[in-house]
């Protein structure tokens, strides 16, 4: 069996896939939501799932991988548990982002696009989260971390490894 047989959709993603393609007039036009439910189940979006993902809605596996790589929401390798995405827009730079950078650094020695060797953070430089009134902004995951400074986004970074005390 080749990989991209053993990749398929489990129940409930498969369901919400159904759910979701009926909404629209063309198959394809759910790419967006359906590489979210792949990126849900599969943790990153790998070739094969995006080969899987242009059978199910039956389009180009080019324009897949086209719609994957232009958007910065969808991960197209592991990036462990915690991703962090530091902006690095002016003003976020003017406010401190580079000094958050520092902090990844010296907590989890890795460096932008890197990956911690237990694949629990990665971090990931981004342009613009589009929250300059709270900057710096640093997005985990899927929540938005506001008016950070070194140390506060430290100690993030230490309940986030289970050194911290509970929230």
């Amino acid at each position: 069996m080749s990989e991209t047989q053993a990749v398929k959709f489990n129940l409930d993603i498969q369901k919400r896939f159904d759910a979701t393609v009926v909404k629209y007039e063309r198959k394809a036009s759910a790419l967006l939501p359906t590489l979210y439910l792949a990126q849900e189940q599969f943790g990153f979006l790998s070739p094969d799932v995006m080969k899987y993902v242009a059978t199910l809605l039956e389009m180009p596996p080019r324009e897949v991988f086209e719609a994957a790589s232009f958007y910065t929401m969808f991960k197209q390798k592991d990036m462990g548990q915690y991703v962090l995405q530091v902006c690095q827009n002016v003003t976020c730079c003017m406010m401190g982002s580079d000094d958050l950078m520092a902090v990844v650094k010296e907590e989890l020695g890795i460096g932008p696009s890197e990956v911690t060797a237990d694949k629990k953070f990665s971090l990931v430089p981004v342009q613009c989260l589009g929250s300059c009134n709270t900057a710096p902004v640093v997005q985990v995951n899927e929540d938005y971390v506001e008016n950070l400074d070194p140390e506060t986004f430290r100690g993030l970074i230490k309940k986030l490894k289970g050194e911290g005390a509970s929230a």
